[in-house]
């Protein structure tokens, strides 16, 4: 049996114990393309065995490599890029909504192949957790609780960008954790946002305001909202790719295992479709829709 991985779009923390369960299972039946889609085009197909280290299997990052590839939505390359798929028995791809539609074209197209959830964002339908959000959550928790002693000191209120792109589940249980004073998953409201702040400062204290990306400029917001109050007391931090690379948390790594263990159940069943996990956090395969 010939086993082909390969992770597309953002890394996420995690994805190297995944990768290195199903390597430990299956040796050297497994291979792997090198940046996701991408190498899959280009035939960048190497033995597995070349880049997994035990070492490694706890740290953030992807040791096979990943990246986002446009052009596989093009036909001439997911022609490629399919035959190069067809010379594998499996095909496991581990991304967010991106890689599922394209693992699902695959699939329709004769390849065997499971998807698995991997992505910060957290954001793949009929999925309740993907392989990387504990992570990105903690290190926005570690964020905000590193950075508000410095704002509280000077009396001023702090905006943070948080990552999630069109999703707003890492700002949402972050603001939980820290009990911000607000958080804008959809829209800025800025009157909403003057009065927690307001309401902070008349006492003494601080506001806590968290920001999903790709909202709008965060600097921007900022200026504007001092500009509303009359007094420059506004600050932002942008959390950036710490959410990406922060040392997996043990939720982390015990999903990861959970999801390579009915991966590798799957692929010795002869099945294939999407390994979600579902609201107790069992993992299963379901079909692609």
């Amino acid at each position: 049996m010939k086993i082909l991985l390969l992770c597309s779009g953002g890394d996420a923390p995690g994805m190297n114990r995944f990768i290195y369960d199903i390597y430990k299972e299956f040796q050297n039946e497994t291979y792997y393309a090198a940046a996701g889609f991408d190498g899959l085009i280009n035939g960048r197909i190497y033995p597995l065995k070349k880049v997994v280290k035990e070492e490694d299997k706890n740290k953030a990052g992807v040791v096979i490599k990943t990246s986002r590839c446009p052009e596989f939505k093009e036909k001439k390359y997911f022609k490629v890029g399919m035959e190069n798929a067809k010379k594998f028995d499996f095909v496991v791809i581990c991304g967010g909504n991106g890689s599922e539609r394209g693992a699902k074209e695959l699939y329709e197209n004769g390849v065997k192949t499971l998807f698995v959830p991997g992505t910060i964002d957290n954001d793949v339908a009929d999925n309740y957790y993907s392989i990387g959000f504990s992570t990105a959550v903690k290190e926005c928790v570690y964020a905000v609780q590193n950075v508000m002693p410095s704002i509280e000191s000077m009396n001023r209120s702090c905006l943070f960008e948080i990552m999630g792109r069109e999703c707003s589940q890492i700002a949402t249980k972050t603001a939980k954790i820290v009990k911000a004073d607000y958080v804008a998953k959809d829209k800025i409201e800025y009157e909403k946002i003057v009065d927690a702040i307001l309401r902070k400062h008349e006492k003494g204290k601080s506001a806590t305001i968290l920001i999903r990306e790709n909202l709008e400029d965060i600097e921007k917001v900022a200026k504007t909202l001092n500009k509303m109050l009359g007094i420059d007391i506004v600050k932002f931090h942008i959390v950036g790719r710490t959410q990406r690379g922060g040392a997996p948390t043990k939720e982390e790594l015990e999903m990861a295992d959970k999801f390579a263990a009915a991966t590798i159940k799957a692929i010795k069943k002869g099945q294939a479709g999407r390994v979600l996990a579902n609201k107790i956090l069992k993992v299963e395969i379901k079909d692609f829709i």
